[in-house]
């Protein structure tokens, strides 16, 4: 059964605007962030995402944490971003539509930190803040069913997956389906599941909006329970995306490096042959003269492999295994 949630114009709005930003993206080839870029993304999303849950750790803590370096913080705090990096490191291992990598990215995320780590709870809870019980979750025996149904949702539905992630990741706060760690995986799991259709949202820290609006998330979520549908927490998230998008394009330097150029066309191309020619009309922005000294570079650094000569040239990527 789909979950309850209706469809407002403020959410059709949202998602015109959404998709014209990720046009705007793919246009600019900014779907896949230069390597540095990608990697502080990472880092705010990691640090973003658990500070919403107490965690301690700054930037510049899980930097070090990353580049395999000590650090003197709590031992909790730092298992904990251990474990994200970790498991954001492998988000391609998951597959969106599935309970069993679900209770798989749950085991990494809370290794040693709860005693069930990985497993879905079969007891009662319920949610407190301060001294009043804000959530009541579904009973621990229904937690099964309503996870298997929110996954038949996620794979079956013809829902557009900017709305489809926003519904999965409220309703799995709703079913509460861990006895810890819960927040952080709905935050994750939406991730997931945008990053199927739209590879930008795997390295774009909404995360980070949400902490900034932390308040406002926690509010949402209590409204949506209290009107028994997502609809208001569908409006809020699709508002966070949309402004994550656009900081990218207002932040993110439009002129590709040679690197990110060629990086960018092998996940294209993978490992078939090209010619000069398809290189630029993939970069319509860069000049015949930048796009031979792309590629002559590439030859040079091993990258590429050059067939033939003149007009006649191809190039195909060598392979790393």
């Amino acid at each position: 059964m789909r979950p309850p949630y209706t469809i407002t114009d403020k959410i059709l709005s949202l998602i015109v605007s959404i998709s014209e930003k990720i046009g705007e993206i793919n246009a600019h080839h900014l779907y896949k962030p230069a390597t540095e870029l990608r990697r502080k993304n990472r880092i705010k999303t990691i640090q973003s995402s658990l500070e919403i849950e107490g965690n301690t750790l700054t930037e510049e803590q899980i930097t070090a944490l990353l580049d395999n370096k000590r650090i003197i913080a709590p031992l909790k705090d730092i298992r904990e971003v251990q474990n994200a990096i970790e498991v954001y490191s492998r988000l391609h291992e998951f597959n969106p539509a599935s309970p069993r990598d679900l209770e798989k990215a749950h085991a990494i995320l809370m290794k040693d930190l709860i005693d069930k780590a990985g497993k879905l709870r079969t007891s009662n809870v319920g949610i407190v803040k301060g001294s009043k019980v804000e959530h009541i979750a579904p009973g621990g025996m229904m937690v099964k069913g309503l996870i298997n149904d929110l996954f038949k949702y996620v794979k079956n539905d013809p829902e557009l997956v900017l709305v489809k992630s926003c519904v999965f990741h409220y309703e799995f706060e709703f079913i509460h389906p861990f006895l810890d760690g819960n927040g952080r995986m709905g935050r994750l799991w939406q991730t997931l599941i945008l990053m199927q259709q739209y590879p930008v949202f795997e390295y774009l820290p909404v995360e980070s909006l949400i902490k900034e609006n932390q308040e406002e998330y926690y509010n949402t979520l209590s409204e949506s329970d209290k009107k028994g549908n997502s609809t208001p927490f569908i409006e809020f998230m699709l508002t966070l995306i949309l402004e994550t998008l656009q900081q990218l394009l207002r932040s993110q330097n439009t002129n590709l490096n040679t690197t990110d150029r060629l990086l960018l066309f092998h996940e294209k191309v993978k490992n078939r042959r090209f010619s000069r020619k398809d290189y630029l009309q993939h970069f319509k922005n860069i000049s015949a003269p930048t796009a031979s000294r792309d590629l002559k570079w590439a030859v040079d650094q091993k990258m590429l492999e050059k067939y033939g000569e003149q007009r006649l040239t191809e190039y195909v990527f060598i392979s790393k295994n």
